[in-house]
């Protein structure tokens, strides 16, 4: 790997948590509520739900208040109650925060080697929601999909992040947790990527490294 310029990362999944997405998360805390529903019909639902609010939330909309949206609107389509969803988003906005404020030291040490972006699938207010935990001054830029017109794995998105940081795809490295989108996208520019998947031991391309915690992104680079 050339030595990079830049690091670009995910959001959900990657920043707020050690390489579990959304949906997963959502799903755990649900069961461990006592709501028992299938996977395919919570992932269904899931994805419903998810889908409904992107392009349709405020701009300053702040973290907490898109999880308590999307839980309340997940819970409903699966006929739980609102203090199932007031406690389910409580807990995951809980452990998120608690992921973001972790990282938060990590993130200003590499700032000082690297220009940082985050390009994230999202809903429109992603530079609220980094604003609102704390880590929105360690990026040059946040490249939210709902404000550029595409989503990951389209180049375009990718591409919009390095040219905000006067950065080649060489000279970068992209740090994900989605092999469809977040390998997948990076592999199409050429960019190197790191695989944020806990319990995985190869990478998805040869020379490609995988981690399991964002703290062992050092150990990575060159």
């Amino acid at each position: 790997m050339t030595a990079p310029t830049a690091l670009l990362f995910d959001f959900g999944g990657t920043l707020d948590a050690d390489g579990i997405p959304w949906k997963d998360r959502f799903f755990a805390l649900f069961r461990e509520e006592g709501l028992s529903t299938p996977a395919e019909r919570f992932d269904g639902a899931f994805y419903a739900a998810d889908d409904a609010l992107v392009g349709t939330l405020p701009k300053e909309l702040s973290l907490a208040e898109t999880v308590e949206r999307l839980s309340r609107d997940l819970t409903r389509a699966l006929g739980g109650d609102g203090a199932l969803a007031e406690r389910v988003a409580d807990r995951f906005f809980g452990d998120a925060f608690a992921k973001l404020s972790a990282n938060a030291p990590l993130l200003e040490r590499l700032s000082a080697r690297f220009r940082l972006g985050i390009v994230a699938n999202f809903y429109g207010n992603l530079e609220a929601v980094c604003s609102g935990a704390g880590i929105r001054r360690h990026f040059g830029v946040t490249v939210d999909s709902a404000a550029v017109g595409f989503t990951k794995p389209d180049p375009r998105i990718f591409q919009a992040a390095l040219a905000a940081l006067e950065a080649s795809p060489d000279r970068a490295v992209f740090v994900g947790d989605s092999l469809p989108r977040d390998m997948a996208g990076a592999r199409r520019l050429g960019m190197p990527h790191v695989w944020l998947k806990p319990g995985q031991r190869q990478g998805c391309c040869p020379d490609d490294a995988v981690i399991a915690s964002l703290a062992q992104l050092p150990e990575v680079l060159p």
